[in-house]
C-alpha cells in the first residue's frame, strides 16, 4: 500500500463519520479533572476508550497510578517493532474543564456532540478529546494500510492537565527510559489560523501571583478617616499601574525577555492575529511598542491584571475597604528571569514606594522553544505540506502555556506540536465547539506525517547511518 492509500483510508474514515461517532462517544463522558468524584469516570476514559484503541493496534497497555496521591492516572502504552527504527513519543490528555452546563446557548449539552454546518459542539471537543480522537485514527489508518506503523510508538496520557498535570513531570523523571524516544508528537491547541496548517515547537511559560495589601485598621468610615488612612484599594492600583502600564507594557525590566532570536523573528514574520471570523477587533496602541501583533503573542511578554478585588461592588459601603488583592499572570518566553520573579517584583514595588505590598507566586511553567532550524522541523513542514499542499505556519512557540517541559527539558525530546482547534473554538467557554474542516485536514495530514514517520527518510535515519543521536 502507498502513501495515498493510508491517506485515503483517513478520509474514509471522517467521511463515514467514523471520527464523528468516536468523538460523541467521548464527548459524553464527563471527565471533570476538577471534581474528585469523576475519579471513576476518568478511569474508565483511560480504559475504555484510549487503552482499547490502542490495544486494537498492537500496543501494551498499562495504567499507572499518580505519583502525587489522590490525582487522576496515567495510561503508558508501546508498540516497538524494531530498535533500528525511529522512536515517537505521543501525548494527550483525556480530562476537560467544567462542563458549565447551564451556560451553553441554543439548548446545547457540553455532554453532547450536536452538529450544526461545520461546528461541532461538546466539552473536549477542541481541548483535548478532538485533537487526540484524529491522531488515534491516523495511526490506525497508517496500521491498516502498511500492516504495522512502520515505526515504534509510545505513548502516555494523563487527565489531570486541566488541574495543572499533577505528577507528569514526576512520571516522566521516574520513567525515563521507559519514555524515551527520537521526538515528541503530539496536539493540543489552536492552528494560528484555521484555514493554515500550523506546527508550534513549544508554548510560552505562565507565572500566576498575587497581591494583597491591607488597611491595618480594618475598614473605616471614608468621610471620617478618607485623607488620613491609606486605602488599598487606591494603593494596589497604583502598584499594578507600576508594573504594566495603562497600554499594556509591561514597566518591570527584570520580567522582559532579551531580543527576539532573528530565526523566531523570521518564522513569524507576516502572521496575522485576529483575521479569521469571529475573532475579536485587536485593541490600538496596546503592547509593547514597535512589536507586530504576532511578535507580542508569540516572541514576547505580557502581564495581566486576571481579577482584583476590594470591598463589595455588589454593594459597596461609604468605607475604605479592609484590604485589596489582584491575581496576575505573567506570559513569558524563553530567556526570562522568571525563577526570581517574586524578588523581581518586590524590589520593584519597594523602589516604587509600595513596600507593604505582600507577592505571592500561586503556580508556574516554565517556556520551551525548538530551534526552528532543528532537522525534525524541517522533516515535519515538508511531510504536512505535502499532505495538504499548503504552507505551513511554523510557530517557535504557542502563545499559551502547554506541559511541555516534562518532554523537552525532563525527558529531552525535540517537541513538535500540530494541533486541530482555531482561535475562535471558545476552548474552556460554554459553547466550545471544533471545525469538521479543520478535523478531516489534520486527519489526514496527521496520517502523513505517522506515513513519513515509517518510510525511512528521516532525521533518526541519517543519525542512525552517521553514528549520531537524533533523540537529543
Amino acid at each position: 500500500m502507498s502513501r495515498e492509500n493510508a491517506l485515503n483510508l483517513a478520509r474514509q474514515h471522517f467521511e463515514s463519520g467514523a471520527l464523528r461517532a468516536d468523538l460523541a462517544r467521548r464527548v459524553a463522558l464527563a471527565t471533570e479533572s476538577q471534581r474528585p468524584e469523576a475519579a471513576p469516570v476518568l478511569h474508565a476514559y483511560l480504559h475504555d476508550e484510549i487503552a482499547r484503541a490502542l490495544a486494537a493496534l498492537g500496543f501494551a497497555c498499562e495504567i499507572v497510578a499518580n505519583p502525587v496521591a489522590g490525582m487522576p492516572p496515567f495510561l503508558v502504552a508501546e508498540r516497538i517493532e524494531s530498535p533500528a527504527l525511529p522512536t515517537v513519543l505521543l501525548y494527550g490528555h483525556g480530562d476537560v474543564i467544567r462542563g458549565d452546563d447551564a451556560r451553553w446557548s441554543e439548548g446545547r449539552s457540553p455532554w453532547r456532540l450536536s452538529e450544526e454546518g461545520e461546528r461541532w459542539y461538546g466539552r473536549g471537543i477542541a481541548d483535548n478529546k478532538g485533537q487526540h480522537s484524529v491522531n488515534l485514527a491516523a495511526l490506525a489508518a497508517v496500521f491498516e494500510a502498511r500492516g504495522r506503523l512502520g515505526f515504534n510508538a509510545k505513548v502516555l496520557f494523563e487527565m489531570g492537565e486541566e488541574v495543572g498535570s499533577p505528577g507528569l513531570d514526576a512520571l516522566c523523571a521516574t520513567l525515563s527510559e521507559r519514555l524515551a524516544a527520537d521526538l515528541l508528537i503530539a496536539s493540543d491547541g489552536p492552528r494560528q489560523r484555521a484555514s493554515a496548517p500550523t506546527l508550534f515547537l513549544g508554548s510560552r511559560g505562565a507565572l500566576h501571583f498575587r497581591l494583597r495589601v491591607g488597611n491595618p485598621a480594618g475598614a473605616r468610615h471614608s468621610g471620617n478617616w478618607g485623607g488620613v488612612l491609606a486605602n488599598p484599594a487606591t494603593v494596589l492600583a497604583n502598584a499594578l499601574a507600576s508594573l504594566v502600564d495603562g497600554r499594556g507594557r509591561i514597566r518591570i525590566n527584570g520580567l522582559l525577555p532579551p531580543p527576539i532570536p532573528p530565526q523566531v523573528r523570521a518564522r513569524i514574520a507576516g502572521l496575522e492575529i485576529g483575521v479569521d471570523e469571529g475573532d475579536p477587533a485587536l485593541s490600538a496602541n496596546w503592547g509593547e511598542p514597535g512589536l507586530t501583533p504576532a511578535e507580542r503573542v508569540y516572541a514576547w511578554n505580557t502581564l495581566e491584571v486576571l481579577a482584583m478585588n476590594a470591598g463589595n461592588i455588589g454593594a459597596p459601603i461609604s468605607a475604605i475597604p479592609a484590604g485589596a488583592e489582584a491575581v496576575c499572570q505573567l506570559r513569558f518566553v524563553v530567556g526570562t528571569d522568571w525563577h526570581n520573579a517574586r524578588d523581581l517584583i518586590r524590589a520593584h514595588l519597594a523602589r516604587e514606594g509600595f513596600g507593604e505590598i505582600d507577592v505571592e507566586i500561586e503556580a508556574s511553567g516554565a517556556a520551551t522553544r525548538l530551534d526552528p532550524d532543528h532537522p525534525w522541523v524541517t522533516w515535519a513542514e515538508r511531510s504536512i505540506a505535502t499532505s495538504t499542499n499548503k504552507p505551513v505556519t511554523i510557530l517557535p512557540n504557542l502563545g499559551g502555556t502547554i506541559p511541555n517541559e516534562c518532554f523537552a527539558q525532563t525527558l529531552g525530546l525535540p517537541t513538535l506540536w500540530v494541533p486541530h482547534s482555531y482561535p475562535g473554538c471558545r476552548q474552556h467557554a460554554p459553547d466550545e465547539h471544533g471545525l469538521a474542516s479543520v478535523f478531516g485536514e489534520a486527519l489526514t495530514l496527521m496520517t502523513g506525517l505517522f506515513w513519513d514517520l515509517g518510510n525511512g527518510e528521516t532525521p533518526h535515519a541519517v543519525a542512525h547511518e552517521t553514528g549520531g543521536h537524533a533523540a537529543r
